[in-house]
């Protein structure tokens, strides 16, 4: 399940990528780029923005959807890594007891005579 979300995420990364690549700026004429005569009827007669306006959203949905779901399933504790050895548990130290004075014997204080 993650190889699989993880191949579609990576696509839909670079298809969006080359969506937003070919999209016209404001005032530029997309189909002037490919040398067309008629600049509006390389995508058909509504027009280039319509069309790509909407594939950058929906592509843009999925790769939201997609990175929230890979956060999810590798941001869970025992969750595969895709770099398993640059990823170390936190442990805390060991930490060695001290160890007990050694015990010194009792010896009563010398009497006093007065």
């Amino acid at each position: 399940m993650d190889t699989l979300l993880l191949i579609l995420h990576i696509f839909v990364c670079l298809a969006l990528v080359g969506i937003v690549l070919i999209q016209g700026g404001k005032g530029a004429e997309v189909g002037a780029t490919f040398g067309a005569g008629a600049s509006q009827t390389i995508f058909g007669a509504s027009g280039s923005q319509t069309f790509l306006g909407k594939l950058t959203t929906g592509a843009a949905v999925i790769f939201m959807l997609t990175s929230l779901a890979l956060a999810i399933f590798w941001g869970r504790p025992g969750g595969s890594s895709i770099m398993p050895e640059q990823v170390t548990p936190i442990t805390a130290p060991a930490q060695s007891m001290p160890t007990a004075p050694p015990a010194m014997p009792v010896v009563p204080a010398p009497a006093q005579n007065k």
